[in-house]
């Protein structure tokens, strides 16, 4: 599989399901209690709601740049930023959308293998505390983009969820409902 049709449908169908995940919370909940979600954390010594969804998108916004060969753009540190004071500033639901939608908007313009031409090309992967692994562009779409992506998505689950937001496994897997066979559906 390339990695172009392995990650630009994961980012973008999990994103959008997030981007649910907070309407559904809108929706459930008075607006001032909706909006102080944004600080709820899963333990005191983890990051906020607002945070996992920054870097859930940062994670997606990374992989295009590195898996092109390209410098980060500017909003990848803002996001980073804002993730990081997060407890200080929270931000909003409407941050939270439209942070989530200019992320769909830029994997929703990339071409089918725009991903897929520098595969061979090893990548130092350097993070902030400065340790750096050696990845192949498989190596690190597999065992580090996807898995970090996920960590954020989830946790940003798991944070609604504990804030008693109702919420179930039909949210998480809603993307699978176009596979569904109709008869195979259980009736009663």
């Amino acid at each position: 599989m390339q990695l172009t049709a392995l990650l630009v449908p994961t980012y973008t169908q999990m994103l959008k399901t997030l981007s649910g995940w907070l309407k559904k919370a809108q929706a459930q909940l008075p607006e001032s209690e909706a909006q102080a979600l944004l600080s709820a954390r899963l333990a005191p010594d983890m990051f906020p709601l607002s945070t996992q969804v920054r870097f859930a998108c940062v994670q997606a916004r990374e992989a295009v740049c590195r898996l092109r060969g390209e410098a980060f753009p500017a909003v990848i540190n803002e996001l980073l930023d804002e993730g990081r004071h997060a407890g200080e500033r929270s931000g909003t639901l409407a941050d939270a959308y439209a942070r989530i939608n200019e992320t769909v908007a830029l994997l929703d313009g990339l071409a089918a293998d725009a991903l897929d031409a520098n595969t061979d090309k090893p990548i130092a992967h350097e993070l902030a505390n400065g340790m750096i692994f050696d990845l192949t562009a498989e190596q690190y779409a597999r065992d580090w983009t996807l898995a970090q992506f996920y960590f954020h998505v989830m946790t940003a689950y798991s944070i609604l969820r504990k804030e008693g937001i109702v919420l179930g496994k039909a949210d998480y897997v809603a993307h699978m409902l176009p596979y569904l066979r109709p008869e195979s559906v259980p009736r009663g």
